[in-house]
């Protein structure tokens, strides 16, 4: 019985945060939910008591998704120049599989800020990541480009991301399918990959 329940509640989850994703928490209602799902309403209401409080669960669950795979390449004893190569392809595979997820956040912090303070923890971790300490001695080493860890980690999440906030506005300017602009996606992100690291690091450098 308790295998039905997870199964259910798990069915529940992820129907919720497709149409969340899609639709955002003011434009869902708990029958898109139950219809997504393949329930009836008074079944969902049993497993989660309100909408809001469903789609708390899927914001932390989102919020995760975005960050926790970044703080653990952050804290990788690899490379400076791996890590960085690694975290942009990480960013890319999740944006990928999950196109929505950039727009989805910023509509929801924008229009409910206080949802942000949950994933300040993950934030906070930088300053005392591996990653964090490789760029002072990169930069104290004469490697790298003086610069702060928040700014390489912003490089590499706005210029991907907005690859993807952006994509139905390129797929219609160039005349791109699905499967095209996954190609030039995939370019795009190494031409990204090129430019920061050029930037970043000096000539003959090879941390």
């Amino acid at each position: 019985m308790k295998c039905l329940t997870d199964t259910t509640e798990e069915r529940i989850k992820e129907a919720a945060k497709t149409v969340f994703l899609e639709k955002g928490f003011d434009g869902t209602t708990t029958r898109d939910i139950a219809s997504a799902a393949g329930i009836n309403s008074a079944l969902m209401n049993y497993y989660f008591r309100s909408k809001e409080k469903l789609f708390q669960s899927i914001f932390n669950d989102v919020c995760t998704l975005m960050f926790e795979g970044m703080l653990e390449l952050i804290n990788q004893p690899i490379s400076l120049r791996d890590k960085i190569s690694k975290l942009m392809d990480h960013q890319f595979q999740m944006m990928m599989q999950n196109p929505n997820l950039t727009i989805f956040i910023m509509n929801e912090l924008r229009l409910n800020p206080e949802r942000l303070y949950g994933t300040l923890g993950m934030a906070k971790q930088v300053p005392e990541s591996i990653f964090h300490q490789q760029i002072e001695d990169a930069i104290a080493q004469g490697i790298i480009t003086p610069i702060d860890s928040d700014h390489i980690l912003t490089m590499i999440i706005a210029n991907i991301q907005f690859l993807f906030v952006s994509k139905p506005m390129t797929m219609l300017a160039q005349g791109l399918d699905e499967a095209g602009f996954n190609a030039f996606a995939t370019r795009h992100m190494e031409y990204v990959k090129d430019m920061i690291c050029e930037y970043l690091f000096k000539p003959e450098s090879v941390t």
